[in-house]
């Protein structure tokens, strides 16, 4: 298997380049450097469009050159100029010619840096993907030979998402990583709801955060009862007044990705992110990779 990972031909960035250098060398797999073009108009349409197909192949090209510049022989990787209508189908039709485990792209140039923020193309390359989408903070970075040393499984505390603990336990032991649970609760200081779990007053919130803990303790022991089972490091619940303060409330390390599980409202083996994971994912302080619900269920099988 190799791992996509997608360059914008108009922005050069290395952002998505450090965390798919970081995933493949974590669990030895090859990456497909791919820049999209749209594909060429007829040939009736005259000489405008030869200009403008070079114009889209030089940038293309450039980028690709500077992605080979910045992975520096530090993975295996293929480089490939491929040309479809989107960035989108582009990407997902290359993730499946090559039984891709996995696409990586970077943030919008909006985000603010060191935050996610999904611009149109990373948008409906997430409800399109039947592999899990791997995104990159804006600015990300990593050192040289660095791995990912742990992945953490956003649970929500109910069935539904446990099978997401599941899937990122297979995460973690492709990479060689550890294997963390964690929930978050928002509680506004004026009281409301929403979170990975809940919104809600201090007091529920606290009931709740000590349920998931139970419920969460049982996956654990399934997890380590798996063969080829990662190592559990455990379970943390975040709370805060905000989304920002209840993701740092669990702490991150260097090299750790967030594992978050599309919505079970989305279709079968596609990744559609719910109100909750959006959240999540525009707030993550670590790379976060979003995992298609069906694809979780199988990994678990």
């Amino acid at each position: 298997m190799s791992i996509v990972v997608g360059v914008d031909p108009a922005h050069r960035s290395a952002s998505a380049l450090h965390l798919a250098a970081m995933l493949a060398r974590s669990s030895g797999t090859d990456l497909l450097v791919a820049a999209v073009v749209p594909p060429a108009w007829p040939t009736t349409a005259g000489g405008a469009d030869a200009e403008w197909r070079g114009y889209t192949r030089d940038n293309a090209d450039s980028a690709l050159d500077h992605a080979a510049a910045v992975l520096g022989g530090s993975v295996a990787a293929e480089y490939l100029l491929r040309e479809a209508p989107s960035a989108r189908r582009g990407l997902v039709e290359l993730a499946e010619e090559r039984e891709a485990s996995m696409i990586v792209v970077g943030s919008a140039v909006n985000a603010q840096p060191g935050r996610i923020a999904l611009g149109s193309a990373s948008d409906t390359l997430l409800h399109a993907s039947s592999v899990p989408v791997a995104l990159a903070p804006r600015g990300y970075r990593t050192g040289e030979g660095a791995r990912v040393g742990r992945v953490t499984a956003a649970y929500r505390g109910t069935g539904e998402s446990s099978g997401l603990v599941f899937g990122a336990a297979g995460v973690a032991t492709s990479v060689g990583a550890e294997l963390r649970i964690a929930s978050f609760a928002v509680v506004p200081p004026d009281s409301g709801t929403s979170g990975a779990g809940l919104d809600a007053e201090l007091p529920i919130a606290d009931a709740w955060a000590a349920d998931v803990e139970r419920h969460a303790a049982t996956l654990v022991r399934q997890v380590t009862e798996s063969p080829d089972a990662p190592e559990v490091s455990g379970i943390a619940v975040g709370i805060g007044e905000t989304w920002e303060s209840a993701l740092a409330d669990v702490g991150w390390e260097p090299g750790e990705v967030l594992v978050v599980g599309s919505s079970t409202l989305g279709p079968i083996a596609r990744v559609f992110l719910g109100s909750h994971a959006a959240k999540i994912v525009r707030h993550s302080p670590v790379p976060v990779v979003v995992v298609p619900h069906g694809i979780a269920g199988r990994d678990r099988d």
